[in-house]
């Protein structure tokens, strides 16, 4: 029958999988429908007209930063890993954190829309916002990569899809519903979508590590000891060093993804791009308090769901069952409640990756509908109608081109893909937006060099990569042309952006505008204007 049955486990029920995977998705489909009846400018399409509450974009904000790898892949490093896999969630948590205390808010009283609004908001404009939009739209790909990997790993599991064409396939279905929730809803039906989403990942992430504890007798210590005896890795699966302590390259690559992870989610256009949708910096503040307690919980859960399924399901069925480590929460949900609990398991994991790819689609569409079409092609002066339908069809673009991806990145594991999208991330965006808000001088020709060098010096680091070809996990197997020895680049080229935003400023031309800068910063700081 499945794999599944043949090592042993509960077998899962196609039917039920697909029934509770349709029900939510026209439960949402329609909700998305209903919120979309007021779209009729640009502020209500790309931010929801400001409508919402603080704690309505809190638990938006948590759904929208909660991906599929903070479900599927980081419950399935810690089953594996153990130790080292739970450094993910620390990475994401610090990394929120270090957002918000960095320049979350900052940008939210400096911009309106996007990125691309801060960083030209003292610069020439073309250029930049060409340079913001190009930026943007390479960082919401890297990400969708992770979340179309999951959705193709994850139906394999549901299904027993194994062949490659039919979890292509699949791939293309999700991407298709994702689309269509973007050109329905806009950012307002996202919104919804998302606060839904995150409202039963936390249930579900919850009531599984509740039974977790009961069945051990409420003692971690006991969870752990079970997980230790199961694993291959022994007593190593508590300590750290079992996947990144092995020689000098894997330490290496540690501090790499660690440096990738704390400070990419401060460059993350969709995270940024979220805070536009309440009225002002009050609530903004109040959805940072709601969803960093969110978060805090989430991940806390996570840790108890990883060695849990290294206790109850084992290294070596969540190996061989399709879909690799991603595999790990559905499998646990599968021994511990049967083919329901699966069944809604994976509707919660298919509405993060839909609802995460949403909120991706949008912000690249708008990126190139605001920066690019209406302000470099349009001089400002484009119709609001005309802007949005430029949108939607960017983002049918954008969900055609990450159908394409997933189908390549499929099987990787998704928080090492989403911990590449954030190196990506840091090295093209991170040092543009610290320079434009706190240093003076910082000019054009800075910007424009920060950008382009931060995400040429990534891109060409990952390409010649293991993450690309030479190792038994590369996405191309059988060649090998990779001379970079780490597979996530952040240690190199987050410094290399930072300093070619330096040497830029030095050498560039026309010099930075004072009072311009003035402006920036009582607005970053009192919100006034905004």
């Amino acid at each position: 029958m499945t794999a599944l049955a043949e090592s042993g486990a509960p077998a899962s029920d196609p039917i039920v999988n697909t029934a509770v995977f349709a029900l939510f998705v026209a439960i949402t489909l329609y909700v998305v429908y209903r919120a979309s009846s007021r779209n009729s400018s640009t502020a209500d399409y790309y931010a929801a007209g400001s409508a919402f509450t603080g704690r309505q974009n809190g638990i938006a904000l948590s759904g929208d930063f909660l991906s599929a790898a903070s479900f599927l892949g980081i419950a399935g490093a810690i089953a594996i890993h153990g130790y080292d896999g739970f450094l993910y969630s620390i990475g994401f948590l610090v990394a929120w954190l270090v957002d918000l205390l960095l320049i979350a808010e900052l940008l939210r009283n400096t911009g309106r829309f996007t990125m691309g609004d801060v960083l030209s908001f003292r610069m020439k404009q073309r250029p930049v916002r060409a340079a913001a939009a190009t930026s943007t739209l390479v960082v919401s790909f890297f990400y969708m990569l992770a979340q179309m990997a999951g959705a193709g790993g994850l139906v394999a599991l549901l299904l027993n899809v194994h062949s490659k064409l039919g979890q292509a396939l699949v791939i293309g279905v999700v991407g298709l519903v994702m689309v269509l929730y973007v050109l329905v809803g806009g950012m307002k039906g996202t919104t919804w979508v998302q606060i839904i989403k995150a409202t039963i990942l936390l249930l579900c992430g919850a009531l599984l590590t509740v039974f977790l504890f009961g069945k051990f007798g409420f003692s971690f210590s006991n969870l752990l000891s079970s997980a230790a005896e199961k694993s291959p890795l022994g007593d190593k699966l508590l300590e750290p060093g079992g996947s990144y302590g092995k020689n000098d390259t894997t330490k290496l690559d540690f501090v790499s993804l660690a440096l990738a992870l704390v400070l990419g989610a401060a460059a993350l256009p969709h995270v940024l791009m979220r805070f536009y949708t309440v009225p002002n910096s009050r609530e903004a503040r109040r959805s940072v308090v709601w969803a960093t307690a969110c978060m805090f919980v989430f991940y806390l859960c996570t840790l108890v769901i990883g060695f849990g399924a290294a206790a109850l399901v084992g290294a070596d069925e969540i190996k061989g069952a399709p879909g690799g480590e991603n595999s790990a929460a559905p499998l646990l949900a599968l021994h511990v409640g049967g083919t329901l609990l699966l069944g809604i398991i994976a509707a919660v994991a298919f509405a993060t990756i839909l609802a995460v790819v949403a909120g991706l689609t949008i912000t690249a569409s708008a990126s190139f509908a605001h920066d690019v079409y209406a302000n470099i092609f349009k001089h400002g002066k484009a119709e609001p109608a005309d802007e949005v339908r430029v949108a939607r069809l960017t983002a049918i673009v954008v969900g055609a081109l990450a159908i394409i991806g997933g189908v390549l990145a499929n099987g990787q594991n998704i928080a090492f893909l989403v911990a590449l999208a954030f190196a990506v991330a840091a090295s093209a965006n991170l040092s543009t937006l610290l320079y434009s808000l706190f240093w003076k001088r910082f000019n054009t020709t800075g910007t424009l060099w920060g950008i382009y060098g931060g995400l040429i010096a990534c891109l060409l680091l990952v390409l010649f990569s293991p993450v690309v070809s030479g190792a038994p996990d590369s996405i191309f197997k059988s060649i090998d042309f990779a001379w970079f020895p780490l597979k996530n680049p952040g240690l190199v080229s987050i410094p290399f952006s930072f300093l070619c935003g330096f040497v830029g400023t030095l050498v560039g031309k026309p010099k930075a505008d004072a009072d311009k800068h003035a402006e920036m910063e009582v607005r970053s700081l009192t919100g006034i204007g905004s």
